[in-house]
């Protein structure tokens, strides 16, 4: 059953789609909702930033959705560039192929090649994890700003998901540092048992890192020589989606 409430604000909302600004009167007139409806939702509305009132009393969409456009523009983008490039990376290696973005202090899975990949693994669209969790996680924390990493740091509690995962801060930091070192990062049984990944940093025109990349399968197919032919692969893909994204090395 849909939420009365929820569903009225959004008819509100939808106003704006086709008029730029709006009087009290004009949003009754046009939504035919209660006055004294109309008057606590635009309230809510205009504390939450999804709209404000101007010095004429008029109506506008706020600041908020300009926010949101942008985020989901980008990772539109994203997923777009990368996913051709993720299936040729599949296809090559016949591994999983993941793509994570950051929100808040976890990670996303926004997109994943495994057509060819015979195990189900932790990874799926929509899943998150921790970003100190998992190489395709920590690739991205390992590529904030220093005083970004600090203070996830500062803040953040480690607890295991599986037998492999990094709990220990002075560990995690040491990861840190390789991966800053040598463009991207490995994981053993972090999220999963018996499962591992190589990952690497995508950035935007800016030089900030948004985005991981990686390459997910058994542990056993990522031993000796195969962490040097998948980070080269990852560190490959990363730099073609980063640079088809403006970045300039």
């Amino acid at each position: 059953m849909k939420n009365k409430t929820v569903v009225r604000s959004m008819d509100i909302l939808n106003l704006f789609m086709e008029h730029a600004a709006l009087s009290f009167q004009d949003i009754i007139e046009l939504s035919s909702i209660p006055k004294t409806s109309v008057y606590r939702m635009l309230l809510t509305l205009e504390e939450m930033g999804f709209i404000e009132k101007g010095d004429d009393s008029k109506y506008r969409l706020g600041l908020l959705f300009l926010t949101y456009g942008n985020l989901v523009s980008s990772r539109l983008d994203l997923r777009q560039i990368a996913y051709p490039i993720m299936q040729a990376l599949h296809k090559e290696l016949k591994e999983a192929i993941n793509l994570i973005v950051k929100q808040g202090d976890e990670a996303i899975y926004i997109e994943k090649v495994d057509v060819f990949q015979k195990v189900r693994l932790y990874t799926a669209i929509g899943r998150r994890s921790p970003l100190y969790a998992g190489a395709c996680s920590r690739v991205i924390l390992s590529f904030l700003q220093e005083e970004e990493i600090e203070s996830y740091l500062e803040n953040i509690q480690l607890e295991p998901f599986a037998i492999g995962t990094i709990i220990n801060k002075e560990q995690l930091i040491e990861s840190i540092q390789s991966a800053r070192t040598s463009g991207y990062t490995i994981s053993h049984s972090e999220l999963e048992n018996h499962t591992s990944a190589i990952a690497a940093p995508i950035f935007n025109y800016k030089g900030e890192v948004i985005a991981g990349i990686s390459i997910a399968g058994i542990e056993a197919n990522y031993q000796n020589e195969n962490e040097a032919i998948f980070s080269q692969k990852i560190m490959a893909a990363a730099n073609e989606i980063s640079e088809k994204l403006g970045y300039v090395r």
